[in-house]
């Protein structure tokens, strides 16, 4: 070979001593051959050395020879100094491969002799850029830590040149930064930091176009183990953000999904640091992010309800920021996917993040109803299961959402259909949430439409048992209701006023299910006569358990404010004797040891006892006109009981009390 007459026999039986002192000399004596060479421009014996160089010694069996060859190169390159370019080809590939050798010796000479190459070739040496980045990427998780700390000290020389070049390729890198993001090996991670880091800081490198491409590697990193790590991580992220907000053009959309996985991180720290950029893109990204926000608002209601409070605040900050855009369904806003959204929210087991999800139906209502309207078939379980739900302001909530769907006749009907069905299936609902639904809902809707709807559907129940006990609920509802004071006086003109004839009517056809009910109403509204009728018509069967319950709850009901105008129409015993009469037949339907008999007595032990003239019990038989006095809540005038006493007067306001009392009597017997 013509290297061999190059370069004398002793210089190249030196460069594989096991002495490193002979090897170094050596190489001495190598570059100054190169040099004089390089000088007298005679490249095809430098081609010739440099082969030599690589196959005979770099390629060797032996780790001497390998390690001379290495120590050779180095040296044939700080020898060709600014001639070194042209020869790069053949000698950085054979560096590169030492890199892998089993020999950690060799390859702490390998990144020896690489940083000595790069000092002198600087920049020309970027084309092989990617396969260094590698090669170092690999030796910074080395288990010598030897060549550990010589691959650190050829990195920081990497970086100085890239940072000065003009030849350094972006676009060709990434790839490379992309495939390793994920490796969890702590000194592979610090090193791909670091390289981030230090090309973010070079201005012709747009680093943040890529972002995306790197952003979800950076957040992984954020749960390291190390704390290192996750300092380096999160200072990167920080420099990224603030780049964000000074940036006219940035890629939110595939940041925002990444943000979005990112928040519901079992790291706290990394679910801090999504929902903070989360904060950031909303406010910044206006109409790109528009069709993430489903996905968006995906990730911040579970947020809401987070166990760490500063995650708390910053996803209730960034759902209102959410909620004040006024994004239109023409710009891409889907209110679909939002709907759904909330819908699936509504199962959250927690309070804060359901409470949300319903204020997000409410918006949606308000701003695009008939876009909710159309996926409304899609929502409505849900939002009738999550009337059962344990929280007290989360079924007000629904109510009220249920209540804006029900502006709509069709929609409302619906939803009472619905609302008694689910009753049916649950009676535990009914009782413990009923009269809190109902009285919402009557608040929401107006209670005579709500009462006249449900007393509708109740009418034509084929289940009188449940019938019997919803009937029973909703008139506990109307006589103890603040809500419902305003249905209670319009009850108590219908025996005179012609308007509100159907509305005793039509509840009085569904109260016919229950006894208690229809006596109550009858007190009600005034029709005392009729209710000590409905008293005697009851037979044995009608008389048990059941009955004598409600029948106590209706004693306790008539000390009640409700029932004052009643308690002082007493007083007045000549004019009212069917009302003495109807409570006289419910005391002695009580048994005698309970506390309500006792009660009851005692009240109408209470009632004077000053007989009347004739004259005077004529008067109050005689059906004469209505007397103007004025006995109730609200201020409303009321006939005097003498109208219904005789059986001639069955008709009273248009009102047949005697079929009236057929009518009860036939649904009682179907009970029976």
């Amino acid at each position: 070979m013509e290297a061999l007459y190059v370069i004398p026999s002793a210089v190249l039986r030196n460069l594989s001593d096991k002495l490193y002192e002979k090897r170094k000399n050596a190489a001495l004596e190598l570059e100054g051959i190169v040099k004089q060479l390089a000088v007298a421009g005679d490249h095809d014996k430098i081609t010739a050395v440099i082969n030599l160089l690589t196959q005979e010694y770099t390629y060797s069996p032996q780790a001497n020879n390998r390690k001379g060859g290495l120590i050779g190169l180095a040296a044939a390159t700080v020898g060709l100094t600014s001639e070194a370019a042209q020869h790069l080809e053949q000698i950085v590939p054979s560096v590169l491969n030492s890199f892998s050798d089993q020999d950690s010796r060799v390859r702490y000479y390998a990144c020896e002799a690489l940083y000595n190459i790069a000092k002198v070739v600087r920049g020309d040496f970027i084309v092989f850029f990617n396969q260094i980045f590698d090669a170092l990427c690999k030796l910074s998780a080395d288990s010598d830590a030897n060549v550990q700390s010589a691959a650190h000290l050829l990195d920081r020389l990497v970086k100085d040149i890239v940072t000065e070049s003009d030849q350094f390729s972006i676009e060709e890198f990434i790839p490379l930064l992309r495939e390793r993001m994920n490796v969890l090996n702590p000194y592979v991670r610090q090193f791909l930091v670091g390289w981030i880091t230090v090309l973010d800081s070079v201005p012709d490198i747009d680093m943040l176009g890529f972002l995306p491409d790197f952003l979800d590697g950076l957040f992984n990193m954020l749960s390291d183990s190390s704390h290192e790590i996750r300092k380096q991580a999160d200072s990167a992220l920080s420099e990224f953000l603030q780049e964000i907000k000074n940036s006219p053009s940035v890629d939110y959309g595939r940041m925002a999904e990444i943000l979005v996985q990112r928040s519901g991180s079992q790291d706290e720290f990394t679910r801090l640091t999504a929902v903070t950029w989360i904060n950031e893109f909303v406010k910044l990204g206006e109409d790109q992010l528009v069709p993430y926000y489903a996905d968006i608002l995906g990730a911040i209601l579970p947020c809401i309800s987070d166990k760490e409070e500063k995650i708390r605040v910053v996803a209730r900050e960034t759902n209102e920021e959410l909620r004040g855009i006024k994004a239109d369904p023409a710009e891409g806003f889907d209110v679909g996917a939002i709907l759904s959204i909330a819908r699936r929210q509504l199962s959250s087991e927690r309070e804060a993040t359901r409470i949300e999800a319903l204020h997000w139906m409410s918006t949606l209502l308000n701003r695009h109803r008939s876009e909710v309207l159309v996926f409304l078939n899609d929502v409505l379980d849900t939002l009738l299961k999550a009337l059962s739900d344990p929280s007290d302001e989360v079924v007000l909530l629904v109510l009220e959402v249920h209540a804006c769907i029900a502006e709509d006749p069709q929609h409302f009907r619906q939803l009472v259909v619905f609302l008694v069905h689910n009753f049916q299936l649950d009676y535990s609902l009914l009782e413990k949430r009923g009269a809190l639904i109902v009285r919402r809902l009557c608040v929401l809707l107006d209670a005579k439409r709500v009462y006249l709807e449900l007393s509708t559907i109740l009418e034509g129940e084929s289940d009188l048992e449940f019938a019997s006990i919803m009937v029973q609920a909703l008139n506990l509802i109307l006589l103890t209701s603040s809500e419902l004071s305003h249905l209670r006086n319009l009850l108590k003109q219908s025996l005179i006023n012609a308007a509100e004839k159907d509305l005793f009517l039509s509840l009085y056809a569904s109260w016919c299910h229950s006894p208690m009910a229809i006596i109550s109403l009858c007190l009600l509204v005034q029709a005392y006569q009729h209710a000590s009728s409905v008293i005697q018509s009851l037979v044995e069967e009608d008389i048990n358990a059941k009955f004598l319950v409600q029948l106590d709850k209706l004693i306790h009901l008539l000390e009640t404010p409700t029932f004052a105008y009643l308690r002082l129409q007493l007083l007045e015993p000549g004019r009212y004797i069917s009302l003495l009469k109807a409570l006289y037949g419910l005391l002695m339907l009580l048994p005698q040891q309970s506390a309500a008999f006792k009660i009851l007595r005692t009240r109408l032990k209470t009632v004077p006892s000053y007989s009347f003239n004739e004259e005077q019990l004529r008067r109050t038989s005689s059906g004469s006109p209505c007397s103007q006095n004025n006995h109730g809540e609200g201020g409303s005038h009321f006939p005097e009981d003498g109208n219904l006493n005789e059986s001639s007067h069955d008709m009273h306001n248009g009102i047949n009390f005697s079929s009236r009392l057929q009518h009860f009597m036939q649904i009682q017997h179907q009970h029976r």
